[in-house]
Order: structure tokens, then sequence, then C-alpha cells
């Protein structure tokens, strides 16, 4: 395969004529599987690195450069990779960082997982004896480090261990599927939403720890406290958003529309016809699941829906039987104790309160059992 390291540069014209010697001399003649290359994305560097990278490129054949304006990190990405693919012919590309902080000699290992099937390998600082400089001053640890386990604990995706990480390896078809997308992204939270996007579309995530060097020449670009509050700002939003959009959103609007059921049938067989709250709860319930079972398999599990009336019918009575269980020992049961224990009078504030409970378990089933995603032949 035609492999393509993308390096993007601003001021380092002293790292980048370091670089690429080591990948020409030391890393490339290790690999004897792939035709590599190399394109730097040089944001119109004013200490003539661009100069720099031409010199080098009379030497080495396999070099190439994009040059374009300074608009952040994401963007000189999107324009070198963008040039990689389409000027070069590659088929997997590399981001690395042009100050030797990630180390080259992991290359071929990152290659392997490629090969044996992974889309997309990041490179691990927090795990499997992955690191970070011990000479870091303590703040820019601790904002490391939060970052990460930040993003993890809100994404809910304890399996990829570095978020914020620059050094990775993925198949052209991962970026051209996220291209689009992440335009929107030109700073350090490029490197976030990749992964996050890469995940979200299902593509194969592969790990390789390494030992993230410190710097030798130049200044870092980041600026820590800007880019955590960036972090928290995009994660947080992203998350909502996909919460309220995505099946959770429409599995509480299917609820809701069973709730306003179930409530209205409750309060007029309790107030009006004078039953006893626990029966009139199960009337209404029922009616309820009936609506919240053909309102989820059209929309909320849509894509998962049965196809056929067996299918619809065998579903039917799966729901019915999980959210029976969910109604009798939950709902139901919260407003039994409810009355036993404190009064009846509250009845309705403990229907509120069992709803809550019946809302977690029921979301947990359908998503898990009834509407489970199949795994592909």
């Amino acid at each position: 395969m035609k492999i393509v390291i993308v390096t993007p540069t601003y001021n380092e014209k002293g790292n980048i004529d370091r670089l690429i010697p080591v990948l020409e001399n030391d890393i490339f003649p290790k690999i004897k599987n792939h035709e590599m290359a190399i394109l730097v994305a040089d944001d119109n560097s004013p200490d003539g690195t661009e100069e720099e990278v031409r010199r080098l490129m009379k030497k080495w054949k396999n070099i190439d450069i994009s040059s374009g304006q300074k608009h952040g990190l994401g963007a000189a990405y999107i324009r070198g990779m963008t040039h990689a693919i389409d000027k070069m012919g590659a088929e997997v590309l590399f981001e690395l960082d042009a100050d030797l902080q990630h180390d080259p000699e992991k290359i071929p290992e990152f290659l392997k997982k490629i090969d044996v099937g992974d889309d997309m390998v990041i490179g691990n600082r927090y795990s499997d004896g992955g690191s970070i400089p011990k000479n870091w001053p303590f703040i820019r640890k601790v904002f490391s480090v939060v970052a990460n386990i930040f993003v993890r604990l809100v994404f809910m995706k304890f399996s990829i261990h570095d978020w914020t990480g620059g050094y990775r390896a993925l198949k052209k078809e991962v970026f051209l599927k996220e291209k689009e997308e992440l335009t929107n992204y030109k700073g350090y939270i490029f490197q976030i939403s990749f992964l996050h996007k890469a995940i979200r579309d299902g593509f194969k995530i592969g790990e390789v720890p390494f030992h993230f060097s410190d710097r030798d020449l130049g200044k870092s670009k980041i600026a820590p406290l800007g880019y955590i509050i960036e972090v928290f700002k995009f994660v947080i939003l992203t998350r909502t958003k996909e919460i309220l959009m995505g099946k959770f959103g429409k599995f509480l609007v299917v609820g809701g529309t069973g709730f306003v059921i179930n409530a209205v049938v409750l309060r007029v067989l309790v107030e009006i016809f004078k039953w006893d709250a626990p029966p009139a709860n199960l009337v209404g319930a029922a009616l309820a699941i009936f609506s919240n079972y053909n309102l989820n398999n059209l929309w909320t599990f849509g894509e998962n829906k049965a196809k056929d009336i067996s299918s619809y019918f065998l579903k039917m009575l799966q729901f019915y039987a999980t959210s029976s269980f969910g109604v009798i020992f939950i709902q139901t049961g919260t407003i039994f104790l409810g009355q036993q224990f404190i009064g009846k009078e509250y009845y309705f504030i403990y229907f509120l309160i069992g709803t809550f409970l019946l809302l977690i378990w029921n979301f947990t089933v359908y998503n898990k059992i009834i509407w489970r995603k199949k795994a592909p032949k």
C-alpha cells in the first residue's frame, strides 16, 4: 500500500531538518511491504520551513509539500490529507508531529495493526506502557490527563485511552468519510472530533502505546487552559446533541407520549371512576405500552425494526413481556410501596418516581435485547 506520513508545520525548520532524515534513513528501510512517502503541510512558515523541505525534496523523491494559509492544526491536516490522497495516491495516512515528540520507531507497529484490519490506529500515552514526559510542569500533566478522562467519561468510550493525541494512522476511507464534517474543526479539537466521528461510524480502532517525548526545538503551539475550555465545550455540546437528537432523544419523545396516555387513564380511573391506583395504572400502562411499541419500532429503533409480520409480533411479545415486568415490579411496585409506607394521597408522586426508574429499565432492555444491532456476518 501507499503510505503517506502527513506532518503539519509552522516555523519548524530545525525540526523538519531532523525528522525527514530519521524517517528516510532509519524507519522506511525497515518497512518492506509498503511504499512510504512524506507530505509536509506547511502553513506558510516565515522561518524558511518550506525552503528547507524543498531542499530535502531534491535528495529524496518521495517527499512533497502542501503550502497554505495558517488556519489551525485541523485545517492543515485536512489540506495535507486531501493532497496526499489526490496527488500522491495515499491509501493510508499518518498524523505525525514534526517536532519528534511522536516516536517514529513506532510507525511499523501502527502499520501492522492496519494490515490486520484496523481502520484507524491511535498512539496511546496513557496505558499499556504509554507515557508523557516526566519533566512536564504539573499543571500541564493535570490538563492532559484530565482532558482524556473527561472525554472518556462523557462519551462513555472507555476502550479508547488517548482522545487528544495526534499520533495516528488511518485508511483513506476513514478520512474521506469524515472529511466534510471535519472542516468545522480547524484547531486542536480536530483530533477529538475526528476520532469521535470514526467511532460513531463503526470504524475499527486500534492503539499503539508510545512514550510522548518533550520538544528539543521550538515552542508548542497549544495554549493549555484555552484548549481545556474548548475540549469541555466541544464534548458537552456534542454529547448533549447526541442525546437529544439521537436514539435516546427519540425514546424520550415516545416515552413522553406513553406517559401522557398512562397518566390520563390513571387520573380518569382514580378521580372519576374511583379505582384504586395500582390496578388503574396497569390499565393505563397497557395502552401506553401498545403506543410505545409501535412508535419505537417505526422511529426510535427504525434501523432494526421488524421486517415482516412474524418478527413484528415476536418483537411485540418481547416488548410486552419486558415492559410489563417493568410496569408491574418497578412502576406499580413503587406506587404500592409508597401507598403502604407513606400514604395514598401522594399516589401521583409515586407514579412519577416509578416512571423515571421504568424509563431507565426500558431503554436498556429495548436497546440491548429487542432492537439490538445484529453483528455483521
